[in-house]
This record gives C-alpha cells, sequence and structure tokens, in this order.
C-alpha cells in the first residue's frame, strides 16, 4: 500500500506563493488558523470539506493535493496544465466559453483568457475595479467591441484596448464562432 501524501507541507508551500499567512489563508478557507497550523505540520489529517476548501482557497486541484502530484509539480522547471484541467466558464446558453489560461497566482493582477462566442452571442460585463483595462487580439472575425459609449469591430489579428472599469461586452456579429486572446490588466 502506497504511504500517503504528505499535504501539509504542500498546502504551505502553495500559501507562501500566494504571499498568504496563516490568518489570511483562514480567512479565504474558511478553516481556522490553528487547524491550518496543524495540518501544516502533519499533525492533523483533514476532513475532505478542509481540504476542499483549502484547495479552493489556493486554487490547487484537489485530486493533484490527493495523489502527491503537486509536489513533483512544483519541482519540475516547466509546468504543463493539460488541456482537460484548464478552467473554463461557460454561459448558461452556451453563447460563450472563457478558458482560463492564467495561473490562479496571477489573479486579480493581470488574467488572460481564450474567448470563443457563438453567432450572435454576448459576453457581456459589469464593471471591474477603477482602472483595469482589458486587451482582446481577435483570432478570427465577427468580433465588435463595446467599452462604456463607443463600439468597435475587430478584423482578424487585430487588437482592442479599452476601458474594463465601465460596462463593456464583447459580441460575435459573424456568422461562425469568433475566438480570441483575451488579457485583462487591473490597475
Amino acid at each position: 500500500m502506497a504511504a500517503a501524501p504528505e499535504i501539509g507541507p504542500i498546502i504551505q508551500r502553495a500559501r507562501k506563493a500566494r504571499h498568504l499567512t496563516l490568518e489570511g489563508l483562514a480567512g479565504v478557507s474558511g478553516v481556522s488558523r490553528s487547524m491550518l497550523s496543524q495540518i501544516e505540520r502533519g499533525e492533523s489529517n483533514p476532513t475532505f470539506a478542509v481540504l476542499w476548501g483549502l484547495t479552493q482557497a489556493l486554487k490547487i486541484d484537489l485530486s493533484e493535493l490527493i495523489s502527491g502530484e503537486m509536489a513533483q509539480a512544483e519541482s519540475r522547471a516547466i509546468d504543463i496544465v493539460t488541456a482537460p484541467l484548464t478552467p473554463e466558464i461557460k454561459s448558461p446558453d452556451g453563447a460563450w466559453r472563457l478558458r482560463i489560461l492564467s495561473p490562479p497566482s496571477m489573479s486579480g493582477r493581470v488574467e488572460w483568457y481564450e474567448v470563443e462566442i457563438a453567432p450572435g452571442g454576448r459576453l457581456k460585463s459589469s464593471p471591474h475595479q477603477p482602472g483595469t483595462h482589458e486587451h482582446l487580439t481577435a483570432q478570427s472575425e465577427g468580433l465588435m467591441v463595446h467599452s462604456g459609449g463607443s463600439e468597435q469591430g475587430l478584423k482578424q489579428g487585430e487588437t482592442a484596448r479599452y476601458r474594463a472599469d465601465v460596462e463593456h461586452a464583447i459580441a460575435n456579429v459573424g456568422d461562425a464562432p469568433a475566438r480570441a486572446l483575451l488579457t485583462v490588466v487591473y490597475d
């Protein structure tokens, strides 16, 4: 029988990599500071619910943590995220899909996505924090960007840079699925 993975050191490295204190991780995960300390020192075996809260707060994959692959991945010079493990956000009606390409550690600073919008679809966003801008590079025809009261069509290969701290949207006005790369830069 294989030995259980040492989860504590993995959690601790992930916490420190995100510049979180024990109190900070306790606040975002809902796990008490004392329990976190015991887990990191290997003095407590966390329940599934506790592990789930920690992996969600740290934005790490639970299966990798449990299998011990997380520790191996941290020592690799090149980190690969396979297509099935690339997180996605989809609209309920199937009009658009975002594949999250940026690492969780960059969340809230710089994020990048692969965007796919169905013909006639529209990805509408509420204003982000003040000073936020988006950079959308069209990989196909048919995209229209709306920011504040302005709108602009894009040709394949063009990049639109626009304010995202106002109401904004990306629409596909073409007859075929449209694709783009989206970078969100927070001020």
